[in-house]
């Protein structure tokens, strides 16, 4: 690649990126290296231009470094905007004695034959893209290119264009990351000065020290913290010898600072930070340069599909909830592993730098009013600097238990149906036997919360970064791993993994004042299904759809997936008595066969995003997988309901 070192700042980083967007209201997202006196442009189609000065609240700008600034527009509308309707928008700043705007700026974001980039405000929630798991550096197509590929085919439609893309986890991957992707984030982080910090605990005392460590690039295990506390969770899981107390498997480039993972956000969405770095090879081991050299040509490909997806982020609003990688693999998995992780000072430090990335890269578009004290804490965080921009230590760790005491990640988005968004992360059921055991995904008091939300809904969009409803024989092989002591080698993270939160999630589906239908998203698992679920021996019981679609960049081994599936439906055919042994038996399961496929396979494994359209009822009238190579999978209805339980 050219050498960057002159490459003058561009104006925008990163987005922008449609959020949560009503008639009345519009959360936008974007990052720029400079605090920017914007206006908005916006022009529904047939009717009158409107021009709004982002001033004052309608415009708030977050430094993150020297030369750069999250903005934040909440923008209030009066009159409402219509929906159903391409809205044409743009954003004007001045620059010297002209204004510029954002469709001259940057054109990829706009399509063909088109002048701005445009949104539609949708009447209803029933027509939905969702994926998880985007990891730049897995070999393979990009599920949000392939979303922006679709909907490019159908943008003088605005009636199919969908009321929301839901990320539902693993937008980021903090804890697994390529030597390359490592080495543009650290020259990032110096061209555009993110601020640095102290590290205590680590064997260096700041983020400087760290960049230039020795063990900077594929040994970053060497530098994470172990403790005497951890020995449990070392003996179980690494064999008893010195290891890290973050259990990944791939932590060998993991993310420390604020810095690094405010520059992998820059970096997974937009093209424009990538034209300031040059993927430099550092001083490797021969096995690394092998390494290094293969993550190098896979980023070349990711990095050539980033204007597609500025593209479709700047089209499309969008949702977003946590799961783990995006802060850390096994993120608050057992009492055990959060007891050793919260207990050493840098490890808290590492959790707690990426959850406020996520608060605000991520859960402010979300719902802006709930996280609002937090946003106000990460603004005086990072607004009160020393002259060498370094955050206050007192001031940050002050901030990262704030964030670690704080319950409010999930959300509601009402309207037809009603979604609900939940966070299965930060409010475990902790087992008070066996502090090694896997938590429930979601404690009594984070269920009764959820209860409530659900009370005589008549039907209801549940997202849930976990499925609810797995494969059967996979979350038996996580159960027996568990039960040998050994739950992180298998991520045995699922509903129905811990007893009390599966019977409370369980009853919630059969009380009698929750809705008639649920429709359940996931991701997390790296393939794709869908089952259709109902109560035994009820006729007036729920229906429920779990649509899985996973990963947007990610996949699971084929051979490995398509033995899995074989022998679950071996042994949990209709006839046999295994499935009296799962928690499940009140409930008759049915998969749906992916169109395509092989004969009797319902798991599909490939890169892609889910499509699902709901009926007026909030029944899925479409589902359907657009995989990354092209081919749109549908899943249609079982043709006999009894097929395999």
């Amino acid at each position: 690649m050219s050498d960057t070192a002159n490459v003058a700042l561009p104006t925008f980083l990163t987005g922008p990126l449609l959020r949560r967007l009503a008639p009345e209201r519009l959360l936008i997202w974007l990052v720029a290296t400079r605090p920017l006196d914007l206006e908005l442009l916006l022009q529904p189609a047939g009717g009158a231009e409107r021009a709004v000065t982002l001033d004052g609240p309608r415009c708030r700008r977050i430094p993150i470094g020297r030369h750069a600034w999250i903005h934040l527009l909440d923008v209030a509308m009066e009159p409402p905007l219509p929906v159903d309707t391409e809205i044409e928008y743009d954003l004007s700043w001045g620059e010297g004695d002209a204004p510029l705007r954002l469709s001259t700026a940057l054109p990829y974001l706009c399509h063909p034959g088109r002048k701005r980039p445009a949104f539609v405000i949708a009447s209803s929630n029933r027509n939905l893209l969702h994926g998880s798991c985007r990891k730049p550096h897995f070999d393979g197509l990009d599920g949000l290119v392939r979303a922006d590929e679709w909907l490019a085919e159908r943008l003088d439609q605005p009636e199919q264009r969908p009321a929301w893309l839901i990320m539902t986890g693993d937008q980021v991957y903090a804890d697994d990351v390529a030597g390359p992707m490592l080495v543009v984030i650290h020259q990032l982080i110096r061209r555009l000065g993110l601020f640095d910090e102290a590290l205590e605990g680590a064997t260096v005392p700041d983020s400087q020290t760290l960049y230039a460590a020795e063990q900077g690039y594929y040994q970053r295990e060497e530098l994470l913290p172990d403790v005497a506390s951890s020995a449990a969770v070392r003996r179980r899981f690494f064999g008893g010898a010195r290891k890290p107390v973050f259990t990944s498997a791939h932590a060998h480039n993991h993310l420390i600072t604020f810095a690094e993972t405010m520059a992998m956000y820059l970096l997974v969405w937009s093209p424009e930070p990538w034209k300031l770095v040059n993927v430099v090879e550092p001083s490797l081991s021969a096995e690394h340069r092998e390494t290094f050299a293969r993550e190098r040509k896979i980023l070349q490909r990711f990095t050539a599909g980033l204007p597609r997806v500025a593209r479709l982020l700047a089209h499309q609003p969008s949702l977003m909830i946590f799961d783990d990688h995006d802060v850390t693999d096994d993120w608050n998995l057992s009492a055990e592993w959060e007891s050793t992780a919260y207990g050493h000072p840098l490890s808290k430090r590492i959790i707690g730098n990426a959850l406020l990335a996520y608060l605000l890269c991520q859960a402010w578009g979300n719902a802006p009013d709930k996280v609002a004290d937090a946003i106000d804490r990460a603004d005086a965080l990072l607004s009160n600097l020393s002259r060498e921009g370094h955050l206050d230590a007192q001031e940050q760790d002050a901030c990262i238990d704030w964030l670690l005491k704080y319950q409010g990640w999930e959300y509601q988005v009402p309207g037809t149906p009603h979604l609900l968004v939940l966070d299965t992360r930060t409010r475990r059921w902790r087992s008070e036997r066996s502090p090694g055991r896997p938590s429930g995904l979601m404690d009594w008091e984070a269920l009764t919360e959820m209860q409530q939300a659900l009370l005589d809904k008549p039907s209801v969009v549940v997202v849930s970064p976990a499925p609810m409803f797995g494969v059967k024989l996979i979350e038996i092989i996580q159960k027996l791993f568990t039960l040998a002591g050994k739950p992180l080698l298998v991520d045995a993270e699922n509903w129905m993994a811990h007893r009390g939160a599966a019977q409370v999630m369980l009853n919630i589906f059969r009380h009698s004042r929750t809705p008639g239908n649920y429709v359940v998203l996931s991701g997390d698992v790296h393939y794709s299904y869908v089952y259709d679920i109902r109560i035994r021996h009820r006729r007036q019981g729920p229906h429920i759809w779990q649509i899985t679609s996973s990963g947007l960049k990610n996949a699971f081994p084929d051979t490995l997936l398509d033995w899995l599936d074989r022998l679950n439906r071996w042994l949990y055919a209709p006839w046999s008595p295994l499935n009296w042994l799962t928690k499940r038996r009140r409930m008759r399961i049915m998969p749906r066969d992916p169109e395509g496929a092989k004969a009797g396979e319902r798991l599909w494994n490939g890169t892609g995003v889910g499509l699902v359209k709901l009926d007026a009822q909030g029944r899925p009238a479409e589902i359907r997988q657009l995989d990354a190579r092209g081919p749109e999978v549908l899943f249609p209805a079982a043709r006999t309901p009894d097929d395999t339980p």
